[in-house]
């Protein structure tokens, strides 16, 4: 399996040598969930422009979160836009994290809007659909967030799979090739932690409060990894 990165930001340079990049920390938690199996990853480079590569080029293609929003006029964003439908067109899997999730649901009639404080630390979703990917199976899982925007109507005929007390839409398929999640499965919690130390006036003193206290509580990004793994093999 060959996957295509399209990192939509980048890590802030001060972080980085303790975390490393987008790319990087996909790299990471698709290596820990494949089981020894052999994959192969390619970085495409959305907020510089591309270039894009023919579409048939990787499979899957892993849209990663983003500091942007959807609904914001950005130079990049209708390539990477016309990149996605290009992709899906060809038959190519989709996975969108976070922005990605939200740039998904926007691409193919979606809503996204910006809540009214932000989703920091440690949320668990319950799964509302059981599907033959999601092994091995689990009733909810708990990843890492940080976003405030978030996905407020899915597209047509999406499938909601997840979904939290801070967001409701916090998982969804469209059809048999895509698959999006708002919370991180390539998070880790130190990153998340210093993310939160950063944002500590931003996101205001009772949610950082709530969201340090979370990282006590056990994650399941190998597992969800692992699954999104499942979903892009399952859709060859």
């Amino acid at each position: 399996m060959r996957i295509g990165v399209l990192q939509a930001d980048s890590v802030l340079e001060q972080f980085q040598p303790r975390h490393g990049d987008y790319p990087q920390m996909f790299g990471d938690l698709f290596s820990r969930a494949a089981d020894g199996a052999t994959l192969q990853f390619e970085t495409i480079d959305a907020i510089g422009g591309g270039p894009y590569p023919d579409p048939l080029r990787c499979d899957p293609y892993v849209i990663t979160g983003s500091r942007y929003s959807v609904y914001e006029d950005l130079p990049w964003l209708p390539g990477l836009v016309d990149f996605v439908h290009r992709a899906l067109a060809a038959g190519r899997c989709l996975v969108g994290i976070c922005f990605g999730h939200q740039l998904i649901a926007h691409c193919f009639g979606g809503r996204v809007e910006r809540a009214s404080g932000w989703a920091v630390g440690v949320h668990g979703s319950r799964i509302l659909r059981r599907e033959n990917w999601m092994a091995p199976p689990a009733d909810a899982v708990n990843l890492l967030s940080s976003h405030q925007d978030q996905v407020t109507q899915l597209p047509p005929g999406a499938k909601l799979i997840a979904s939290n007390e801070f967001c409701r839409l916090a998982g969804f398929t469209l059809g048999r090739k895509v698959l999006t999640l708002q919370g991180h499965p390539e998070f880790r919690k130190a990153y998340s932690r210093d993310l939160m130390n950063l944002r500590r006036g931003q996101i205001g003193e009772a949610t950082y409060r709530a969201g340090m206290a979370s990282l006590t509580t056990e994650t399941q990004q190998t597992l969800v990894g692992r699954w999104i793994l499942n979903f892009c093999r399952a859709a060859q």
